[in-house]
């Protein structure tokens, strides 16, 4: 990854509002945050690839939006949530059936989307065992690091 696509992902984040960023490929991992405040915004490589040192980027802050109140789960289901920003996509092409719907049986290698991110199509996986009960998110549309997309009810 270079400066320019790093400098593309503080775009989507400023552009989306968005406050947390994270990516990992293979030996390579990236982490960005901007501060409520006017704050700084970190960047690391854990592995510390081509000898360079973690890095602090200071980005300028928007009013963070009002958030939507979460409301309390009923039961005991749990959320199958977005492990990056990018585009959620129900089923692995457009004549494709979709990965996961309402009633169906998941277990934790159970891919249920695809979300592209910087024209990469990354698998997303159930990550537990369970029943979908809700599809929470529209296909093709945004989606926001930790923004939940599924419903799930263990079994």
């Amino acid at each position: 990854m270079d400066l320019k696509d790093i400098k593309a992902i503080i775009d989507l984040m400023k552009k989306n509002s968005v406050s947390e960023f994270e990516l990992e490929k293979q030996d390579f991992k990236i982490r960005l945050k901007r501060g409520m405040s006017g704050g700084a915004s970190s960047l690391q490589d854990d592995q510390a690839l081509m000898g360079y040192a973690p890095t602090t980027l200071n980005l300028p802050t928007t009013t963070p939006a009002t958030a939507p109140t979460a409301v309390a789960p009923v039961s005991n289901e749990s959320d199958i949530k977005s492990p990056m920003i990018g585009t959620f996509y129900r089923s692995p092409s457009p004549e494709a059936g979709a990965y996961a719907d309402i009633g169906t049986e998941v277990n934790p290698d159970s891919v249920v989307c695809i979300i592209e991110a910087m024209k990469v199509m990354n698998e997303i996986k159930a990550e537990a065992r369970g029943v979908i009960t809700q599809v929470l998110i529209d296909n093709a549309k945004p989606v926001e690091f930790g923004q939940p997309l599924f419903k799930i009810r263990p079994l």
